[in-house]
């Protein structure tokens, strides 16, 4: 762990060092405002990034949180795009010093003079030439002003996408046991709301507002609601006690809620109104409802139990399962499960994220299939770490189940 911790800590440092040599160093003069600025502020900002990463930091009120959190979390996200932007310059920047160079040579005039006798050679001169420097300067205030109006637009419109919330999606899915009577039923599936410091009260409650304006048969809330602790958050969830649905709301834990005493949020969500899963199955019409904790919980001895989920069920009543990672597909695969609905990946959250996801989850979002089994990753509501999302629209998806009977 500790020789992770320093590769980690010497990458971070190592692209930050490019970023100031790019956007500071080969833009601005020595000495100069704008050189003192720019190193500043890339000492500041990643300062409050190692802050931002810590949940409850020590000394500050959690509503003081969001000042730290905001700018810290915000420019991960910039830097990200910052440094993919300059790497994708690097390409670009010979190109351009070579136009610049033809132009120069184009408009320069031709001077001939006569030869003089005796006369002493020119004095050789390693140094570039002061209109070298000049391309020089000129070029890299292009690509870095350019890299800085990407990587700035891009987190711009990632963050006003996330807080206006997320999209409804609608999807049909097809289960071969599900009897004529429960056609049509349909569960919304929201993960992922990570209320925090970042995202609250006024966040919870436009997402319950929105699940209830799809009018579902039943609601499933399948991990990762939280990023603190009941005692910063409990105002924050509050809203969840509005959730209407014909069936119910039920939850199932993700990793996160174990970050901050998962015991005790289940029993807060229980006290809302939801119904927690915990390894446990209930009875709808039509099929059978079944919950397992995440598999975060093993370390505190409440990781999944699929044997006391499903183990004694009627194996001709189709099943729908509530799993937090996407990774326990096999299990529910073993256990004949219909249709396993997830969340955590966030569908990448932030591009190219959703590439590295993919090679630790057999999905990272959208609905696939695995053997008799169906599989259903939600992108998620919220957002952990940075309040951005790229290339991975916020979601709440209802889906409706289709008998094949119908």
């Amino acid at each position: 762990m500790i020789v992770l911790f320093l590769l980690i800590a010497a990458v971070f440092v190592g692209l930050h060092w490019y970023v100031w040599r790019r956007l500071v160093r080969d833009t601005t003069a020595r000495g100069s405002a704008p050189r003192r600025i720019g190193t500043v502020a890339l000492v500041v900002l990643p300062g409050l990034t190692l802050l931002a990463v810590r949940d409850d930091l020590p000394g500050i009120p959690f509503r003081l949180e969001g000042v730290v959190d905001w700018p810290g979390f915000l420019w991960l996200a910039v830097f990200l795009y910052v440094v993919l932007a300059l790497v994708a310059g690097e390409a670009v920047r010979p190109l351009l010093l070579r136009a610049l160079a033809r132009r120069d040579v184009k408009r320069a005039e031709p001077v001939t003079a006569p030869p003089r006798t005796g006369a002493a050679p020119a004095p050789a001169d390693d140094a570039p030439a002061p209109a070298l420097l000049a391309r020089r300067v000129f070029v890299s205030r292009v690509v870095g002003g350019s890299a800085a109006a990407v990587a700035l637009g891009t987190v711009g419109y990632g963050t006003a996408g996330l807080l206006r919330g997320p999209q409804i999606k609608r999807l049909t899915v097809p289960l071969a046991k599900l009897p004529r009577s429960a056609h049509g039923f349909r569960i919304a599936v929201v993960s992922d709301i990570h209320l925090s410091p970042l995202l609250g009260r006024d966040f919870a409650q436009h997402v319950v507002d929105t699940i209830n304006s799809t009018q579902p048969d039943l609601i499933a809330v399948v991990g990762d609601l939280v990023d603190g602790s009941v005692e910063n958050l409990s105002t924050a969830v509050a809203p969840l006690a509005q959730l209407r649905a014909r069936h119910g709301s039920y939850f199932v834990t993700g990793n996160h809620e174990y970050f901050h005493d998962a015991r005790r949020w289940v029993g807060v969500v229980r006290d809302l109104g939801l119904h927690p899963l915990e390894n446990a199955r209930t009875e709808l019409p039509g099929f059978d409802l079944a919950g397992v904790n995440d598999v975060r919980g093993e370390s505190e001895g409440q990781g999944p139990d699929f044997a006391r989920a499903l183990g004694d069920r009627d194996p001709a009543r189709a099943s729908v399962l509530l799993a937090h990672q996407p990774i326990v597909i096999d299990e529910a695969v073993r256990h004949g499960v219909d249709l396993q609905l997830s969340g955590h990946t966030h569908g990448g959250q932030l591009w190219p994220g959703n590439l590295l996801f993919g090679l630790t989850n057999p999905t990272v979002a959208g609905l696939d299939r695995y053997g008799d089994t169906q599989l259903y990753v939600s992108r998620g509501a919220g957002a952990w770490g940075p309040p951005v999302r790229v290339g991975a629209p916020s979601d709440i998806t209802v889906i409706e189940l289709a008998s094949g009977q119908a």
